[in-house]
């Protein structure tokens, strides 16, 4: 695995930093199957998955979910209360970021999620003071990923140049936003589907161990 240089890398949360997808898909599901809406797991996982929470809506929607104005701020709500017992860290990342930081490599984190539910999953696996201030949402700027407007930001609040960067997805879509923004991307395919990151993405691991490999560390 060859070894890259970078001045700055760049975390998508969910997936990457935190076990959070799976408790909130399942939440999701259970959601979906007390309003009548007969999908699998797998279905529910893969809506879930869309994107920010009101696409994940239109696509319940259009699968014939009664859905009432207020539902993304009511499963936020539900989320966010599951979310404080059920996060967990993913294994070995606090490990490589206090190694990133021991080498001088800025860090950022970039999700589509809010702030609020990352200050709650990375706040319950002590990530938070570790990443504070450059942890931030796509919900506060003008497009969610695969826009790229998530990494250039978190690269301009670094000061770093978005070819100096390295960006950590396990998702195509936050692949997608990282090369988009014209930045090297390592696929991170704990849970994630190698499959659909090895066509985008610079490298696909499995392993918290093979990113710091990847970056030199």
């Amino acid at each position: 695995m060859t070894n890259v240089i970078c001045k700055a890398v760049l975390f998508d949360c969910d997936g990457v930093l935190v076990e959070s997808e799976r408790v909130c898909a399942r939440l999701f599901w259970q959601d979906m199957r007390a309003r009548g809406l007969d999908i699998s797991k797998e279905e529910a996982a893969e809506i879930y998955g869309a994107g920010p929470m009101e696409l994940v809506a239109e696509g319940a929607i259009k699968r014939g979910a009664d859905l009432p104005a207020d539902w993304v701020q009511r499963f936020y709500q539900t989320m966010f209360a599951a979310l404080k017992t059920q996060t967990e860290e993913v294994s070995g990342v606090k490990a490589l970021v206090e190694a990133l930081a021991t080498a001088g490599i800025k860090i950022a984190v970039g999700s589509n999620g809010p702030v609020a539910k990352m200050e709650i999953t990375l706040g319950k696996v002590g990530l938070k003071d570790l990443l504070q201030p450059h942890i931030y949402s796509a919900r506060d700027l003008a497009n969610p990923k695969p826009a790229p407007d998530i990494y250039r930001h978190a690269a301009a609040q670094l000061g770093v140049a978005p070819q100096d960067c390295v960006v950590v997805e396990d998702s195509a879509s936050g692949a997608r936003a990282a090369k988009a923004a014209g930045m090297r991307c390592v696929g991170f395919a704990l849970v994630a589907d190698p499959a659909k990151l090895t066509p985008i993405c610079d490298v696909v691991v499995r392993d918290m161990t093979d990113v710091g490999a990847y970056l030199g560390l």
